[in-house]
């Protein structure tokens, strides 16, 4: 995976081949911050990355100067790798290792964007808790934004507070605002 924009653009970072992950490819990736980029200025933003995996996403938000970054995973392997590259690189993230649902039902932190990336094969009712858990616990800012990435299989459109969805090959960024 790379960097695609920021301090560290082109960048290169090799995940460990035992993460069980699917990252972001660069098109949607690009796609998705290009959308962002009209929206918030991201030098001023606090972001959530759920289901973070390798960090990809996590480290674009750090390359743009995101205040903050937390990124959410189950996986210890994922969060060590994901601590190891924010130390290399002096990022401000803070990896936090615990399930995702758990986490959106006890945090009670506000964040300007949430990016939320579920396995591709995880159930539509479990996929449409997330914006529930979400908004019923006010976790987003004024103006903030969810994001979720799913499979272009899934229909996400009458979930709580959906805005709209951007199609890039075999992903969706469904969007959800308050």
């Amino acid at each position: 995976m790379r960097i695609i924009s920021g301090e560290y653009k082109g960048r290169r970072i090799l995940a460990p081949k035992k993460l069980p992950v699917r990252p972001t490819t660069d098109m949607a990736k690009e796609a998705l911050f290009n959308i962002l980029n009209h929206q918030f200025y991201f030098k001023d933003v606090s972001v959530l990355d759920l289901f973070s995996g390798t960090g990809n996403i996590s480290y674009e938000f750090a390359s743009r100067g995101s205040k903050h970054i937390y990124a959410v995973d189950v996986n210890s392997y994922c969060i060590k790798f994901i601590s190891r590259v924010a130390r290399e690189l002096g990022f401000n993230i803070t990896p936090i290792k615990v399930d995702v649902f758990t986490y959106l039902e006890k945090s009670n932190i506000k964040v300007d964007i949430i990016f939320a990336d579920p396995p591709y094969d995880m159930a539509l009712v479990d996929l449409e808790r997330i914006p529930q858990l979400v908004f019923k616990n006010n976790l987003l800012t004024e103006n903030g934004i969810l994001v979720m990435e799913h499979s272009k299989h899934v229909d996400l459109s009458r979930s709580l507070n959906f805005s709209n969805s951007r199609k890039y090959g075999g992903s969706v960024f469904s969007f959800f605002i308050d």
